[in-house]
């Protein structure tokens, strides 16, 4: 096998819908207050897709954002990865929507289901298409509509989850740049923590399960906030070891945003200050695959990295799927 070719990030874009729900709006819907949300998960708004407007709609605009800010052409893309639990349909695969509404007529691609590990899981499968000269430039789309997914009458899900896209294109990078290495983990007995009981194939959809809305996501809150808080320190430090990094050589943590007090915690355990980790979590809830890139592209644009900085992506949830890696940023 020839040698790897160094691997890096070339552009990224993000989109939120337009509308937003905040905290106050959900006090109307539900028994709930915008002081216990704000205190339990650091969350105040949320975006949610307007009527029509799909997954791979969402997906298309953080993908164009993210071609400009490379500078490549859709033709140029040899493969999609789109990160998604929340598609068009059950099949075909958004990606391959998303694929044709872009014009990227020379690329590949296929859907990714790893919950909010999601992107990640695809950075860590673009690259190593890319490292081994397979491909030059693949795009990575984490995308989701997950307002039409939860249940509206449960507090417990409702006030947490939204819908936004973000994207990045993953290409050959100069010598010293690009991806140090990855982590990547999953643990199926707790599956159950996060889950849609119905709408698969072992408990397809009946009128009887629409009513109980068994279609729609269900979620152990307790046993994900310990999961969470346990599990991304532990992948932080993992992918730290691996690329031969202290947690003090990273510039900026891009956690995964899904409660503000999880990324309290892991910054507590790494002993770094808060201020080095990217939170966005207050304007966008947990979008799922899109929580990450669409804070790496809101972190870009907000000049929060720069040429040469040490960035570290860590994610966590439904599956149970964890994930975490580290580049040196070379734009």
């Amino acid at each position: 096998m020839k040698n790897l070719r160094p691997v890096g990030i070339l552009g990224v874009g993000h989109y939120a819908p337009e509308k937003i729900l905040t905290n106050k709006d959900l006090e109307k819907m539900v028994n709930t207050t915008d002081e216990w949300i704000t205190e339990r998960t650091g969350i105040k708004e949320r975006h949610i897709a307007a009527p029509g407007e799909n997954t791979s709609d969402m997906a298309v605009a953080a993908a164009r954002r993210a071609l400009e800010h490379a500078g490549v052409k859709p033709e140029e893309i040899d493969l999609i990865v789109m990160c998604t639990l929340s598609g068009d349909y059950p099949f075909p695969a958004t990606g391959c929507l998303v694929q044709d509404k872009l014009g990227a007529v020379n690329a590949g691609a296929f859907d990714l289901a790893a919950g909010c590990s999601g992107f990640i899981y695809g950075l860590s499968v673009a690259s190593q298409m890319v490292a081994t000269g397979s491909m030059n430039k693949v795009l990575v789309i984490g995308a989701e509509i997950l307002s039409r997914v939860i249940n509206w009458e449960d507090r417990n899900t409702c006030v947490l989850f939204a819908d936004g896209a973000g994207a990045a294109v993953i290409g050959p990078v100069e010598e010293g740049y690009g991806f140090y290495s990855y982590t990547l983990g999953s643990d199926g007995s707790g599956g159950e923590a996060i889950i849609a009981r119905a709408g698969g194939t072992r408990t397809p959809v009946t009128e009887e399960i629409l009513k109980e809305k068994l279609h729609l996501a269900q979620m152990d809150g307790t046993e994900v906030f310990k999961f969470a808080s346990r599990i991304m320190p532990e992948a932080i430090n993992t992918v730290l070891a691996k690329s031969g990094l202290q947690a003090d050589d990273i510039d900026i943590y891009i956690p995964h945003q899904a409660n503000v007090r999880i990324i309290q915690s892991g910054a507590k355990r790494l002993k770094q200050p808060l201020e080095k980790f990217f939170i966005n979590v207050q304007k966008y809830g947990n979008t799922s695959a899109g929580s990450v890139p669409i804070a790496l592209s809101e972190a870009w644009d907000e000049g929060r990295i720069k040429k040469g900085d040490n960035v570290l992506l860590v994610g966590f949830g439904t599956g149970l799927t964890w994930a975490a890696c580290a580049l040196k940023w070379n734009k």
